[in-house]
């Protein structure tokens, strides 16, 4: 699609109205995000207003088409998901702008003899039907399975857990990292393998949806026994468009299948909104009143479809989406935003040699206020392990062999200032297991932290582990053309793999084994999965081994 076909649909009288009365300062106001609010994504009606709620007896047809899911579980609680949608691919999901009561239980036992807790949510039409259920009262470390039912429909049967007592040491624990699903370019096999896998958690990093079309074939997919709507063949820039992504995400089986089996923690990337957006600029240049209009679409779709708490509500273009969890003394997870706070990219955001511009100290990944957060967090950790979940490589990746290599300016490298106050504050904090968790960049990599990556002889600070993409970039292979060049400038990375899969990371007390799970082909369904490489770091003393 060419620039002028998307910005055609882009500037709609409406967007364009709104936009002329929200400046960049104006909108970050409260009274410019109720206003945004207002334009795009309302909020329940209550009082007089309200409408009344539909007879759930009167859904004819399966209103759980998109699956079940769980998220962020703490000691005592865990977030349950789903969203009713008898007709996915209609933009009001097949039911009227009424509330829908609906009936939610956990239970010890897949049976539901044990009941745990139950109780009725509503599914309200201003978020498109979703609910999110945040279940408190629960057993630490315990294996739950839930279900909804509204009207005569039964949802499947979801399997959660909860986090171990802050309290309790916890001796081990597993986790998945997964990113990067682009529907059109392939099979989420990995996802289905992931749903038979035995983790505790699962990290999405970012990327779950692409904002690009998707044509009546799915793409790389390439349907013959059926033909996708015509909508889908645009890129997303209404609350609409977005709602529909997801739910044409949320209707692999495969997708539904890992939600059901596992409990997910999210964080997004740059795809759920506009590739390689940075803050309040577009990819574009579209101006960032518009563009702020479009990501508090993209914010309000993202959290309606993912099984995330209230305080990650949106209001307007702004979400908190950075947080902390914890599984008892053994790792404390820090969960990363590198979208929403960052400075805009140096360069433009492709490849470039370091200059003034990327190097300038005053440019920012996080945000001031979310890199205090997490430099913070680390001085009040007692954690074994503690891990930060995130978007974009962490580590110092040449791209060529000059003497002054190019990198990526829309990754760590081309914030080298902002890296360099975190391992700082790493350092200060007397974090001795560090481990950062990846993904972005479609490719698998393990990566030895170094304080100094010019210099490879310098202190090992920590662990970086690469999930690669569960679907974007189809195929893919072991060895990339650039796989020698990579390993060769990159003393510090010690694995890269260009095919498709996610990575299985446990935790001791003793160790951190990393297994990358690789499918052979996503463009056909049916791929089995392997492990191409499996890597330990022991707790005490970082540094990448073969397993």
């Amino acid at each position: 699609m060419t620039i002028t076909t998307r910005r055609s649909r882009w500037h709609t009288p409406e967007f364009r109205a709104a936009a002329r009365q929200l400046g960049r300062r104006r909108f970050l106001t409260l009274t410019a995000a109720a206003a945004a609010l207002a334009f795009a994504v309302d909020l329940p009606a209550t009082g007089t207003a309200a409408a009344a709620t539909l007879d759930a007896a009167r859904i004819d047809s399966d209103p759980f088409t998109l699956g079940v899911a769980s998220g962020d579980p703490l000691p005592t609680s865990v977030v349950l998901w789903t969203r009713l949608a008898p007709a996915p691919y209609q933009a009001d999901g097949g039911l009227p702008a009424q509330p829908v009561d609906v009936d939610w239980e956990m239970s010890q036992d897949e049976t539901f003899v044990l009941t745990a807790a139950k109780g009725t949510a509503v599914a309200h039409p201003e978020f498109n039907h979703a609910v999110h259920v945040e279940v408190d009262g629960l057993d630490p470390d315990r294996v739950y399975y839930y279900r909804f039912r509204t009207g005569t429909w039964l949802s499947e049967t979801g399997r959660t857990r909860t986090a171990p007592s802050t309290a309790t040491a916890a001796s081990s624990l597993s986790i998945a990292a997964v990113s990067c699903q682009q529907y059109q370019d392939g099979y989420f096999t990995a996802h289905k393998h992931l749903a038979q896998d035995d983790v505790d958690l699962v990290f999405h990093l970012g990327d779950y949806m692409y904002e690009y079309p998707v044509d009546a074939a799915g793409g790389a997919r390439g349907y013959t026994d059926r033909v996708l709507p015509d909508l889908y063949n645009h890129e997303t820039v209404t609350l609409e468009d977005y709602r529909l992504r997801y739910a044409l995400y949320r209707s692999d089986a495969d997708l539904r299948a890992a939600h059901a089996a596992h409990p997910f923690v999210v964080t997004w990337d740059d795809h759920e909104t506009d590739n390689n957006y940075a803050g309040a600029i577009a990819e574009d240049g579209t101006p960032q009143a518009e563009f702020l209009l479009r990501r508090a679409a993209a914010y309000r779709a993202y959290w309606e479809n993912q099984p995330l708490r209230a305080p990650q509500l949106p209001v307007g273009p702004d979400a908190r989406l950075y947080r902390r969890l914890q599984w008892g003394g053994l790792a404390q997870f820090d969960v990363l935003d590198t979208r929403q706070y960052r400075s805009d990219q140096a360069y433009g955001d492709g490849k470039h040699v370091p200059g003034p511009e990327s190097e300038d100290p005053t440019r920012t990944m996080t945000g001031t206020a979310q890199e205090q957060w997490l430099i913070s967090g680390w001085q009040a950790s007692t954690a074994v392990w503690n891990v930060v979940p995130q978007q974009v490589c962490f580590s110092q990746r040449k791209l060529d062999l000059n003497a002054v290599a190019k990198v990526s300016m829309d990754a760590w490298d081309g914030y080298p200032a902002s890296r360099r106050r975190i391992l700082d504050g790493a350092k200060a904090a007397g974090v001795a297991n560090l481990m950062v968790l990846s993904g972005d960049v479609h490719v698998a990599y393990a990566f030895d932290i170094k304080d100094d990556f010019d210099d490879p002889s310098s202190r090992t600070l920590g662990t970086e582990i690469v999930a690669t993409s569960i679907a974007s970039g189809q195929d893919g292979t072991e060895k990339p053309s650039n796989w020698s060049t990579y390993m060769t400038a990159n003393p510090h990375l010690k694995f890269y793999d260009g095919r498709r899969g996610y990575v299985k990371v446990t935790l001791d007390r003793t160790q951190a084994r990393a297994d990358f799970k690789t499918v052979p082909y996503v463009t056909a369904t049916g791929a089995p999965i392997s492990t191409a490489a499996s890597f330990v770091t022991e707790a005490g003393s970082p540094g990448l081994k073969p397993a």
